[in-house]
């Protein structure tokens, strides 16, 4: 019997925004992968500044605001229990010891693939898991395909969490980029507004 495949969508997720929500649902639908994981990354020291990162139980609350009713995703909370700085070849190994009869593959954007033989375990990520890249607008995949890499042809949305954040911030409505029930639990907790 072939092993179920998850996909890991690692992320900050500051906040969770339906252009993930779209990317995690096609890869999963489209039999790419069996599920996705929307994996909660703890702070990333080389993004964002500290005051503009919602605690983690805040940005897991959205996550699972976000993920109500959807088929064939899920959470991943396992880096916040892990030690800091997480590197993604640790997130991995540490759930393939706890999920055995799982295979697990990383999914990332082309702007993180143009960066990627910068990151810990590179070439390992690669052959022990492999990676599926994703475009990013202003991101072209121009490197050769490499062993271990899977390109998806996935609809693209020019959507950030820092265009969120910026907008909740002066005012916008921005009910129709985010997953039902995540903005409200941000008016209702007026985040990101300064």
């Amino acid at each position: 019997m072939k092993p179920e495949v998850i996909g890991i969508l690692g992320g900050s997720f500051n906040p969770v925004h339906s252009g993930h929500m779209m990317l995690a649902s096609y890869l999963a639908q489209w039999g790419y992968v069996d599920q996705v994981w929307l994996t909660l990354s703890p702070r990333n020291p080389l993004k964002e500044k500290p005051e503009e990162l919602l605690p983690d139980l805040k940005r897991l609350t959205m996550l699972n605001l976000a993920i109500k009713g959807a088929t064939k995703l899920d959470i991943c909370d396992i880096e916040l229990t892990m030690p800091t700085p997480t590197f993604t070849i640790d997130t991995l190994d540490v759930l393939a010891q706890r999920y055995p009869a799982k295979k697990f593959k990383l999914i990332i954007g082309s702007d993180n693939w143009m960066i990627f033989d910068k990151w810990r375990a590179a070439a390992r990520i690669l052959s022990d898991y492999g990676v599926i890249v994703y475009p990013r607008p202003g991101y072209p995949i121009k490197e050769r395909m490499v062993d271990g890499m899977e390109v998806v042809n996935a609809p693209t949305v020019n959507l950030s969490s820092s265009f969120i954040r910026n907008a909740v911030a002066k005012g916008r409505d921005v009910s129709y980029f985010l997953p039902p029930g995540v903005y409200k639990y941000i008016l209702d907790h007026k985040l990101y507004q300064k």
